[in-house]
């Protein structure tokens, strides 16, 4: 998918072909479209072709008159209501003499707030100003995954507490799994911003280094609390799998308290269904007595366990 935006007195229009100072989005692109705005930007085509690449790290650099920046952004899977899931994917973002173009495997929120214009003072002219923007809008989203990812982790230690299954810790696995990727991409893009903040590729102006400035904070926040947060899941996973065995030791041993306690109106019962002569044999209140006998033995059995809390 290829779009072509550029900003207006208007708003944000869309346009069918490049122009200067116009925004180049695109997503899952085929053969075909890499080619054309290869030509028609002049970006070598393996610019393009890097952020589709999902093990991709990022970086920045300077070649042939266009600079590429690829960032990882955080990415929730399909089902994130029911386990809250995510991913990073490479973002590429070439800025040319005249033109911004982004490039990434699927549609993602970092994008998507652009084009439906969520995000202040956004232009597409202001090239270095939309590049810092942009990144300021992946690290808030980070944070924000990051806080989706520690309530999804309180509802499932809710659950731990009567549990006795491996759901529950096969979902905070899958967290842990997401803090994990999230923890790795803040540390890469957390490179790449320094080496803006450094050797300045993209001009900057005062404003634009209080953005960047401002991004870099945000960025080390997310590490932190990435790192936090999987510190406490390792922990509570550590943890919940002793309740969970636990628990299951405490079932367990109810129903071996039972099973003793049924053995004594079973052995009983074994003993007078022998073919042999046996007492009561000829009186016809023999059933009641034996049951009450039995009721009794079993009684003081169960009360006797009970004190010593086999129950």
């Amino acid at each position: 998918m290829l779009q072509i935006f550029k900003s207006t007195d208007s708003g944000l229009t869309t346009l069918d072909q490049v122009e200067d100072g116009a925004w180049i989005n695109i997503v899952n692109p085929n053969e075909q479209e890499i080619l054309l705005i290869s030509k028609d930007l002049n970006i070598p085509a393996e610019h393009l072709k890097a952020a589709l690449d999902e093990e991709e790290r990022s970086r920045i650099e300077v070649d042939e008159g266009c600079t590429v920046v690829l960032i990882d952004i955080p990415v929730p899977n399909a089902n994130l209501q029911d386990g809250g899931i995510f991913y990073t994917i490479p973002l590429g973002i070439i800025i040319t003499g005249k033109n911004i173009v982004t490039v990434s495997l699927q549609e993602n929120y970092v994008i998507k707030s652009f084009i439906e214009q969520r995000i202040k003072s956004f232009y597409t002219f202001k090239k270095t100003r939309f590049l810092l923007q942009i990144l300021y809008r992946n690290s808030k989203l980070y944070l924000q995954y990051l806080r989706h990812i520690d309530k999804a982790s309180d509802k499932i230690e809710s659950k731990l507490h009567k549990s006795l299954k491996n759901k529950e810790l096969i979902q905070l696995l899958e967290l842990e799994k997401s803090l994990v990727y999230f923890s790795t991409s803040l540390k890469s893009n957390e490179i790449v911003l320094e080496k803006i903040l450094r050797s300045t590729p993209v001009k900057m102006y005062p404003d634009d280094t209080d953005l960047l400035e401002d991004v870099i904070v945000e960025n080390k926040q997310a590490i932190e609390m990435a790192n936090i947060y999987s510190n406490i899941l390792t922990g509570t996973m550590d943890a919940y799998a002793s309740v969970i065995s636990n628990n299951l030791n405490i079932v367990m041993k109810f129903l071996t308290s039972v099973t003793i306690v049924l053995s004594v109106p079973t052995m009983v019962a074994s003993f007078f269904g022998m073919n042999v002569d046996v007492p009561f044999e000829n009186n016809p209140h023999a059933f009641v007595i034996i049951f009450i006998m039995t009721l009794f033995f079993s009684m003081i059995l169960a009360i006797t366990m009970l004190r010593k809390q086999l129950f």
